[in-house]
């Protein structure tokens, strides 16, 4: 799916599942991100429907009835795309496009759809490629698209070989250029990071669209493209900041999300290496959505992956602004508004009080507590580059005094 402001967009029904591991509540959180990932890349969600099973259907996911039921509505409705919230094989991809006749997407094919969109320079581009023909090696027979074929005769294909081999031939050789290429990138990208070794470096990370590149902006007086949707920004960006003649590298990275394809991880290595690389993580929460203790879990269940969940962290719950406490908080808080009770985080009934990490309580687009947030990462680094760096923090503090007095 991609945008065309001339047409209709694509017609979609979502299909999700509830078994033994997955319950209704969160299947239907899964189908509310699914909505919004299908309208970032341009999809017109019509209707999603959810089957409870004892286990997925090997051949199909869902069962007979449930399937003859979407092929119906796809039928009446004229549907163009209909996109499964859980992985298909590439079996069950081909058996349910030979039912239901149209397009088959399943959560991953979406998101790599959503990050070829999003791609602007030939890095991302290139991660992107590699991540999409790694994905549809294993699915070449029977896909509805077709790959570029070169023709000709025997001294070309081979003789008795078929479409389908020479199909998987071109890919793979595709995805060794690919490699190649990425690796090369990687190269450079590892010696400029080196060249900012002596530098504190600060990385953002979290759920993708919780205002990450909003807040670099801030915090940087940079212009680092936002926009609200699921992942507005691919490429890594980097940007000097300096407090109080205090230098550190600020690094905006790519959003996270549940059930992140393994292709991208694997493909985006080097731009998840920035997070790997910092000595600070800030870990940007959206605190009006109802599910961002899941979305936490998901980040640092993803940190954890890259070996980065024992690094310092600042937690920033971002959006207060736009928060809607449960009942059972609005009846404990002891002010008489939302916006007095982040002023003195006053979260002692909440599990937020009771972790390690320091944390602020902000909203990037009405910049409140921005300063306060300052405050806390200056130290923070402070202490970092005191620690890595004694000779200059005594440089630094000798400075400030000059400048004071």
């Amino acid at each position: 799916m991609i945008e065309n402001k001339t047409t209709q967009l694509e017609k979609v029904v979502l299909i999700g599942i509830v078994h033994a591991d997955l319950d209704i509540t969160t299947a239907k959180e899964h189908l509310e991100e699914l909505v919004f990932l299908t309208r970032t890349a341009y999809g017109k969600v019509v209707k999603h429907f959810i089957q409870r099973i004892k286990a997925p259907n090997p051949r199909t996911l869902i069962g007979k009835g449930k399937m003859e039921e979407v092929r119906t509505f796809i039928k009446t409705n004229e549907i163009d795309t209909v996109i499964f919230d859980q992985e298909l094989t590439p079996t069950q991809q081909a058996n349910i496009e030979r039912i239901l006749t149209c397009k088959i997407l399943d959560r991953t094919a979406l998101i790599l759809d959503i990050f070829a969109l999003k791609a602007k320079t030939s890095y991302a581009k290139t991660q992107v490629e590699l991540a999409q023909y790694q994905y549809l090696l294993p699915r070449l027979k029977g896909l509805w698209t077709h790959l570029e074929r070169q023709r000709g005769g025997i001294g070309i294909r081979g003789p008795g070989e078929t479409e389908i081999e020479t199909d998987r031939r071109i890919v793979r050789k595709k995805i060794s250029l690919l490699k190649k290429r990425l690796l090369s990138i990687q190269k450079q990208k590892a010696t400029q990071r080196s060249n900012r070794e002596s530098m504190v470096r600060v990385a953002l990370v979290g759920y993708t669209n919780v205002g990450k590149s909003t807040l670099m902006n801030i915090l940087s007086k940079s212009k680092v493209f936002t926009e609200d949707k699921l992942f507005a920004t691919l490429d890594t960006t980097v940007r000097k900041v300096v407090y109080n003649h205090m230098p550190f590298l600020l690094v905006d990275t790519v959003g996270f999300i549940r059930k992140l394809p393994t292709q991208l991880i694997e493909s985006f290595k080097s731009t998840l290496d920035e997070v790997r690389q910092a000595d600070l993580l800030v870990h940007v929460v959206d605190i009006s959505n109802p599910n961002f203790q899941k979305h936490i879990d998901a980040v640092v269940q993803i940190l954890s992956e890259l070996d980065s969940a024992q690094k310092p962290v600042l937690m920033i719950f971002n959006k207060i602004d736009a928060y809607k406490p449960q009942q059972w908080e609005q009846e404990n808080l002891k002010k008489d508004t939302i916006e007095d009770h982040f002023h003195n985080l006053e979260w002692d009934i909440t599990w937020m009080n009771k972790s390690n990490s320091h944390s602020v309580f902000i909203s990037a687009i009405k910049k409140t507590n921005i300063e306060k947030l300052r405050k806390v990462l200056e130290a923070m680094v402070k202490e970092i580059y005191g620690n890595r760096f004694p000779y200059k923090t005594r440089n630094i503090t000798e400075r400030k005094k000059e400048t004071v007095g």
